[in-house]
């Protein structure tokens, strides 16, 4: 407020008591917070250094008030989050709509895609990504190292009989998923010996959506190779059948992302504990 008079009407306090205060203040920390002169009055270097600190530490006190208060009551307030769209089923169906049930207060605002949004610019929470993170403003939590399978509907394998060897894909389809139409060819990777291989296969059928991916399958139209958690509803209900198990192709590394900061809220800290369960068992259910 410019001056000590103006700031102890605001505080609705004397003048000589924050006269008396800063001057305890002063005489404690062994420095001098203000510069004042008959016409002006203006914070000193270390004024200015303690001012920024007991902002932030009236902040934190806020925060944490805030959570001692809500540990009494439900959670609330928005939080967003963003997921590729081969999460879909699981993240949508189970993870999102039991967690509203049980925290009706809680306002999600959920965004599918395959592009890499920009937590931070794009004001999220949390980030769900399979694959390897290098962002150093971000904090990385793995959940699950998930499982990647071929796997094909009964129907397609009642047609065209049950994979037993790599050299039975050489007569069978394979739906072709690729992030750009027109990508490298169709093919089933896996490993052997510690090293990766890639077997060649006829791709009737190319994509470049996860929700049209999984589509192509259950109607039939060949095998897709595909993380375990986004088809672990359709393995459960018998709706597509895992193949070639014996031949492990590379397991894909599933994490969370957040800002790095000192203080989470408790409903993003109850939805971090909520989806880490729900994945493992997606994927312990699907084995």
């Amino acid at each position: 407020h410019g001056s000590f008079s103006r700031a102890a009407e605001q505080l609705g306090k004397t003048p000589s008591a924050i006269t008396k205060a800063v001057a305890h203040l002063e005489s404690e920390l062994g420095v001098r917070l203000f510069e004042r002169t008959t016409r002006r009055m203006a914070l000193t270097e270390a004024g200015t250094l303690y001012l920024e600190g007991a902002r932030q530490a009236l902040m934190h006190l806020q925060r944490v008030t805030e959570e001692v208060e809500q540990l009494q009551h439900a959670l609330r307030g928005t939080l967003r989050i963003t997921a590729p769209p081969s999460f879909g089923p699981a993240f949508l169906n189970q993870v999102c709509c039991r967690f509203m049930r049980e925290h009706p207060q809680v306002r999600l605002e959920v965004n599918l895609n395959d592009a890499n949004e920009d937590l931070i610019d794009g004001g999220y929470d949390l980030s769900l990504r399979d694959g390897p993170t290098d962002q150093p403003e971000l904090i990385a939590q793995p959940l699950i190292e998930n499982r990647v399978i071929l796997c094909a509907s009964p129907a397609y394998l009642a047609r065209h009989g049950v994979p037993r060897t790599l050299q039975d894909l050489a007569e069978h389809h394979l739906v072709h998923y690729v992030r750009t139409l027109g990508g490298r060819s169709a093919g089933f990777e896996y490993l052997q010996g510690g090293e990766l291989h890639f077997q060649a296969m006829a791709g009737v059928v190319t994509v470049n959506n996860a929700e049209a991916y999984s589509a192509a399958c259950l109607a039939g139209l060949g095998l897709i190779q595909v993380p375990a958690v986004g088809v672990a509803e359709h393995l459960q209900r018998g709706e597509l059948v895992s193949v070639l198990e014996g031949w492990q192709a590379p397991a894909m590394p599933v994490s969370l992302l957040y800002a790095r900061q000192r203080h989470v809220p408790r409903r993003v800290q109850a939805f971090m504990q909520w989806l880490g369960e729900l994945l493992h068992s997606q994927v312990d259910g699907g084995r």
